[in-house]
């Protein structure tokens, strides 16, 4: 087998807002450790960086919609 066929190329790293506390939410359906949804989790590393970067924008206030909603008691 000739080697030179070959060239290794790094795997790309995807940002990620993944906290390892993957529990979605019921009644929001957003994870309570990052604030996405199970749809953009599964589609994550497959969107373009103008979606990932879309979500991200969003998830600040989701997180704190979650944080008061567990506040509360809901």
């Amino acid at each position: 087998m000739d080697d030179s066929l070959f060239e290794y190329v790094e795997p790309v790293r995807v940002p990620s807002p993944c906290v390892n506390v993957c529990r979605l939410d019921a009644a929001t359906g957003w994870c309570i450790g990052c604030g996405r949804t199970g749809d953009e989790i599964t589609r994550w590393t497959a969107v373009g960086e103008a979606e990932r970067d879309a979500v991200m924008a969003i998830l600040p206030t989701r997180m704190t919609s979650l944080r008061e909603r567990r506040r509360r008691g809901l």
